[in-house]
């Protein structure tokens, strides 16, 4: 695993790269978070078959932070850019969260740029009321100045979404997504002005004519439980993936155990490479 920068679109662009074993596949975090956020998936051996990019996306973990420009252009024109650096005509693309928006939206505007995509946990009609809600908890520790490194972590542990579960890989992307002062005191990376520019200009988005765009090859992996406590609701209904999937000219669904986050490590990762290596590798 190597730190990787490239300077695109006027700003720096921090990136992770694995070990090159197979075509690239480019990787998009979610809403506040950092390029970390699949290590679960590494360490279920996605990068067996794959030459892995994971991309801090500008705002969030070790890339620039701008003041403003936090819309889906900008952001799909510091894929793009990151993909004539490097550089890559075409590359597999994925996403989770808001990265899966981020990989529809660049294959709806660039469709010669990409090859297939895989969405993960994202739909169409994914920035709702009832989402912001849920991830209310995630938001609130932005901009907020905890004593220590050990008081954050605890704090993460006790939120909502990880009651009665907890994987230690985890930890190593919520190490990346803080600073640390000269006191000890740490703070989130993301700034909370920037990550609600993000919402408005992804709420704004006509998601259905996205759709109606992408030509490649898709699978939508869901995650199906609740994201809190008992009762709460998935981040993704199961009729909005379906919709997004009817939607798109080629597409795959698969349902994955875990939640939002948790579906990223421990069993949920290793259905996740399962799903997503069969349809890279061996779906024309």
């Amino acid at each position: 695993m190597l730190d990787r920068f490239a300077r695109v679109n006027g700003i720096e662009l921090h990136y992770v790269e694995y070990e090159k074993n197979g075509p690239t596949l480019l990787l998009f975090p979610g809403l506040t978070a950092n390029a970390h956020c699949f290590d679960g998936l590494l360490q279920a051996g996605l990068d067996k078959h794959f030459h892995i990019l994971a991309l801090d996306l500008r705002g969030r973990g070790l890339s620039d932070k701008p003041a403003s420009g936090y819309g889906l252009a900008a952001h799909a024109t510091d894929v793009i850019g990151l993909l004539d650096a490097l550089p890559l005509e075409r590359a597999l693309l994925g996403g989770h969260s808001f990265g899966g928006l981020l990989t529809l939206y660049v294959a709806a505007h660039y469709p010669d740029r990409v090859e297939k995509i895989v969405i993960m946990d994202a739909a169409a009609r994914l920035v709702t009321p009832t989402v912001i809600e849920l991830i209310k908890p995630s938001l609130e520790r932005l901009g907020k100045r905890v004593k220590s490194w050990e008081v954050y972590l605890d704090t993460i542990k006790r939120a909502p979404f990880y009651e009665g579960w907890w994987d230690p890989t985890i930890e190593s992307y919520f190490r990346a997504d803080v600073q640390t002062h000269a006191d000890g005191s740490v703070q989130a990376r993301s700034r909370p002005e920037n990550i609600m520019e993000v919402l408005e200009q992804a709420s704004a988005e006509d998601w259905l004519s996205h759709l109606a765009k992408i030509p490649h090859p898709a699978i939508l992996l869901r995650g199906t439980d609740g994201f809190g406590l008992t009762g709460a609701p998935p981040v993704v209904p199961v009729e909005n993936a379906q919709q997004t999937v009817a939607r798109l000219a080629d597409c795959r669904y698969a349902e994955i155990p875990g939640n939002h986050m948790t579906m990223l490590y421990g069993e949920g990762a290793r259905c996740m490479v399962t799903a997503i290596e069969d349809f890279l590798l061996n779906h024309s």
